[in-house]
């Protein structure tokens, strides 16, 4: 995720050296170029850079010539400008007021569901934190006990947008164990994160041809762990269909449901994984991302109906977990952010488990402690291609019938360049494409072809 250069330092050009002799259409291409380019002064979380947006747009009009601007910082230096500065224009209150954004919301109480796992740390952690506070929203985060009762009340307008699954609007929308209801994606909350978990007696079963027979939880029916999971055990030579049984489990669940012997493992998200290593049922057979690295899990999700009736107050609710997500990418905040949301309004979980599980130094149930950054990572971006690679396996699976526009959906639903404005006008890089390729189990996904990729696999549903 993109952050802000330092407008004060003068050996960073703050516009291309073409600019000033008018290589852009206009102004305005020129700033928006600019801005994409810029990172962050790190005086703080989030305050740091709106500072440095504004104080590098303050900055550009002082001094329209770069030469000029990093001459006077060489000479007086940056302590002394950005006071100087201060004294002739209110960095302070221009500050609060980008943060802010121009128009109010139109409704500032709003509720959000959430399931109690880690995927869901920017929208938990944006309450505690302020995040939703900054935008000037009052937003009470709502604990649920499972997804479809996070999607009816969602639908029924009870919550005003929620964390769901990411494949979950996509169903939604289509009518898929619900009535058809538009509803769009324009922010992923995780990437990774995810493991497949064995019970402990499973030690010296860890090829998956020997797994003939078990008995696994996944989360929901669209749900990236039922994707994956499906996909792992194809690849396997099993047809998760015919092989084992797959079972849906509310993750708070599913610890408890090892325990009791009722499954054999399951694919689920954190801290769940961890917090059945934690309870010695468990061991972490492997990570999601051994599966797919970069693979989203959930998203941030709202209806259409909120989009339209309600833009000031969803933008809001937008900024904010973009904010709390670039907080929550780097490394340094995961233990205060495991802290902050590991007690029992939000995960209720040891925060050990969660620390676990957000820094990617943990036990692995089998007597080693592993250490992976990237565990589970955050980036809202919601690419396009993640859409149409789901829609891709309700396809294969026979959850969608019939012929998919597989384009024209991803774009209705993940909302890609409406994110990516949003990001770049927040001061953030985003990607100036809205679809990529990338590698599940060594095959290539390209997005342009998902007839010919679901045709491709042996193992499917007829």
């Amino acid at each position: 995720m993109g952050t802000f250069d330092n407008p004060f330092d003068p050996n960073h050009r703050l516009r291309d050296a073409r600019c000033p002799c008018g290589s852009h259409a206009s102004r305005i291409e020129h700033e928006q170029e600019e801005l994409h380019r810029l990172q962050c002064i790190t005086t703080g979380p989030e305050r740091g850079r709106y500072e440095s947006v504004v104080a590098a747009a303050v900055m550009r009009t002082i001094f329209p010539k770069d030469a000029a601007r990093r001459a006077f910082l060489k000479s007086v230096g940056a302590s002394t400008a950005l006071a100087a500065l201060a004294q002739f224009f209110p960095l302070k209150t221009a500050t609060e007021l980008f943060a802010q954004g121009a128009a109010a919301p139109e409704k500032k109480d709003l509720k959000v569901g959430f399931i109690p796992i880690t995927c869901a740390t920017p929208i938990i952690m944006a309450h505690p934190m302020g995040f939703y506070s900054k935008q000037g929203l009052n937003v009470e985060v709502v604990k649920t006990a499972g997804w479809a009762v996070v999607r009816d009340k969602t639908i029924n307008k009870e919550y005003d947008a929620a964390h769901m699954l990411s494949p979950m609007p996509l169903a939604i929308s289509l009518g898929l164990g619900s009535q058809a209801i538009p509803f769009a994606v324009p922010a992923i909350e995780n990437i990774n994160g995810q493991g497949i978990t064995l019970a402990s007696k499973h030690k010296d079963r860890r090829d998956p041809k020997q797994w003939r027979g078990f008995k696994f939880a996944i989360p929901f029916d669209y749900s990236m762990h039922n994707y994956l999971l499906r996909y792992y055990l194809a690849e396997h030579g099993l047809d998760p269909e015919a092989d084992v049984q797959l079972r849906v489990v509310p993750p708070p669940e599913m610890v408890a449901n090892l325990h009791a012997d009722n499954i054999d493992g399951f694919l689920a998200p954190d801290s769940i994984c961890q917090r059945a290593i934690y309870d010695g049922v468990g061991f972490l057979h492997i990570l999601s991302k051994e599966i797919w690295d970069g693979h989203p899990c959930c998203s941030f999700t709202a209806s259409k109906d909120f989009i339209t009736q309600m833009p000031n107050s969803y933008a809001a609710l937008v900024r904010a977990i973009v904010d709390a997500t670039a907080f929550a990418s780097k490394a340094e905040n995961r233990k205060q952010i495991a802290e902050t949301i590991a007690p029992a309004n939000y995960l209720n979980q040891p925060p050990i488990v969660v620390e676990q599980a957000l820094t990617g130094t943990y036990a692995d149930g089998l007597g080693g402690i592993r250490n992976d950054p990237k565990r589970v990572d955050f980036d809202p971006f919601p690419w396009q291609s993640f859409a149409v690679w789901m829609l891709t396996q309700m396809k294969r699976w026979g959850q969608i019938k019939g012929d998919v526009d597989y384009k024209s959906i991803a774009e209705q639903i993940f909302l890609a360049t409406d994110t990516a404005k949003l990001m770049r006008d927040m001061g953030f890089a985003a990607p100036t494409s809205t679809s990529k390729t990338f590698v599940v189990m060594g095959k290539t996904f390209d997005p342009s072809k998902p007839d010919d990729y679901v045709n491709s696999f042996s193992i499917k549903r007829s």
